[in-house]
């Protein structure tokens, strides 16, 4: 066993250069001061008191620094995560309460145990069940609902909040009119504030800009404001070591909502992942290690009182574009959360929520991908219905149905597009020796007594009826002249006993009328599957080509010498 592929930081932390640290530490500290004024935003969302969100920048990224394959992902409380908790734990307490933390904590230890169990089981391919369109139409749904769910700290206005979006519209239609003048002008200025120092650049820290600024208004001008909600007090100190209560009846019941923040923490560390990866070559994602590094982080983050972490897009673009190197970034920005923990939290008593509220709506909205939408309904209709039905059943149904719709889609889409492949006949290019497709290349030759067959895809059980109607469809076009068959086996990649039955029912059928059939270009696997099944009783080895053009010259001229040579190699091969 090599211990860097299971403890990643010991890749870089016994090579690690001086020259690495200016990068981190300015990295960590970036991250870390917009890590803070989010974190207690987050928390507020999840329905927890605003230090939770803090306790979950500490363990989870001490942990995936050590764990995680990713040396740039910042991990820690994000916005999509807080609302799929706030949805499933306030069905079972009441928000801020300690039974509703509790049972948030216990949360965190299931997601975590779940990820851990998944990732040393190497079952990380379960996130390829979600398409890029599902993620695109989940992502943009639970935005558009973590971003109204805000109206009621924007507005200063005690709207009612869900996970579906009909019931938010309407309570917000109702009772706009009680919107609080002073809590709506600042929430809209720094809402404002957040998106110029953006245009301007995406370094500047504008969270904490407007969490300064919006704790000087209110502590030195606070009597000009009339009923503006603040954060008050955040207890200060450390969170200790305690195990989560558990109870068998509470896992039963969280056992949805904790698959659903399994799936979507881990696309979206993936994501993140990948998206850095790209833009460098120091270090590789591997998916089972970053579901261990998450497991790991969500179990002992439950031990301190943290609730269900994953990776952020927003601080691991920041953290990369700040030039961090290695983990090291992240263990700066818990540095800087302890020490905010242990001394600064009275600063933040005059913190409005209705700032926390221009953070969080300010950085969801931009997860609304439309330009995604725009771009699929260009290119691929099927995926643009594919988002579309996913996002629509999110917000009308719920976080937990939107995924559950968005995995049976994609499910649907798969069976169908493996059920019905794209089949053809090919033709012979003049003067040489290839065949391709003739509804592409209108200079190919096709004989009426040779039909060349392709077919693109595995061959089973969903799509063997398929292949026999397509081929039979196409026989009957050729007519009484027909006198060969060549199946150009090249994008067959798997045959199932389903498959084989049906290619010795057709080869049969068509020896009765008269007609040959051939294999060209079948791949070992698949050859030795047929041959398994006795396909070799029904017609001879030298009827298995490389080539489609060596078939049919076969075919034509009759000369045996070379196809033996062949049929002799893939006889000793199949031995």
């Amino acid at each position: 066993m090599n211990i860097k592929k299971v403890i990643p930081i010991l890749e870089w932390l016994p090579d690690y250069k001086a020259s690495y640290f200016k990068g981190d530490l300015a990295s960590g500290i970036t991250v870390g001061i917009v890590l803070i004024p989010q974190g207690i935003a987050y928390a507020l969302i999840a329905g927890l008191p605003p230090i939770y969100g803090l306790y979950c920048a500490l363990v989870p990224q001490i942990l995936y620094a050590i764990f995680g394959s990713s040396r740039q992902v910042s991990i820690g409380p994000v916005a999509m995560d807080s609302l799929i908790v706030a949805t499933g734990v306030s069905t079972l307490a009441l928000a801020g309460s300690e039974s509703y933390i509790a049972i948030a904590i216990l949360l965190a230890l299931m997601v975590g145990t779940l990820q851990f169990l998944l990732g040393i089981f190497s079952l990380g391919f379960i996130v390829n069940f979600l398409s890029k369109p599902v993620i695109t139409g989940f992502t943009s749904a639970v935005a558009l609902i973590i971003g109204l769910n805000q109206f009621r700290n924007l507005f200063g206005v005690d709207f009612f909040q869900s996970d579906q979006i009909q019931y938010i519209v309407i309570d917000i239609w109702e009772q706009f009119s009680l919107y609080n003048p002073h809590t709506t002008i600042i929430g809209l200025l720094s809402v404002l504030l957040i998106i110029i120092c953006r245009k301007i650049s995406k370094k500047i820290p504008s969270a904490l800009i407007v969490v300064i600024l919006g704790i000087l208004i209110l502590k030195f001008f606070g009597t000009y404001f009339n009923n503006l909600a603040i954060v008050k007090e955040i207890p200060s100190g450390l969170p200790f070591f305690s195990l989560p209560e558990l109870e068998i009846d509470q896992i039963k019941e969280l056992l949805p909502i904790a698959l659903t923040l399994v799936m979507v923490g881990f696309l979206e560390t993936i994501s993140i992942g990948k998206s850095l990866e790209a833009k460098q070559d120091e270090y590789r994602i591997r998916p089972n290690q970053e579901l261990i590094a998450l497991g790991l982080s969500n179990i002992f983050g439950s031990f301190f009182k943290a609730y269900p972490t994953t990776s952020s897009f927003s601080r691991s673009a920041i953290n990369a574009e700040s030039g961090a190197k290695t983990g090291m970034a992240s263990l700066i920005s818990v540095v800087m959360v302890v020490i905010t923990l242990l001394f600064l939290t009275p600063l933040f008593y005059y913190l409005p929520k209705t700032v926390l509220a221009a953070i969080i709506i300010v950085a969801v909205f931009n997860l609304i991908n439309l330009k995604e939408a725009f771009y699929l309904w260009r290119v691929n209709k099927l995926d643009f219905w594919l988002m579309l039905s996913t996002f629509l059943a999110t917000l009308f149904l719920g976080i937990e149905y939107g995924i559950a719709v968005g995995v049976g889609l994609s499910l649907i889409v798969l069976i169908y597009r493996t059920s019905k492949p794209y089949v053809t006949e090919l033709g012979k290019v003049p003067n040489s020796n290839f065949y391709r497709n003739k509804n592409r290349f209108e200079e190919v030759v096709l004989e009426e007594d040779i039909l060349v067959f392709r077919f693109d895809a595995q061959l089973f059980y969903a799509n063997a009826n398929y292949f026999r109607d397509n081929l039979e469809e196409m026989t009957l076009q050729k007519g009484t002249a027909l006198k060969l068959i060549v199946l150009d086996a090249e994008s067959i990649n798997r045959v199932d006993s389903t498959g084989v039955e049906m290619l010795k029912e057709r080869v049969r059928y068509y020896k009765k009328k008269g007609i040959i059939f051939y294999f060209a270009g079948v791949k070992g696997p698949v050859r030795d599957d047929l041959f398994k099944s006795g396909l070799l009783e029904i017609i001879d080895i030298n009827q298995f080509f490389m080539r489609a053009n060596q078939a049919v010259k076969f075919y034509k001229t009759g000369d045996r010498k070379h196809q033996e040579k062949y049929a002799k190699y893939i006889h000793q091969s199949y031995q």
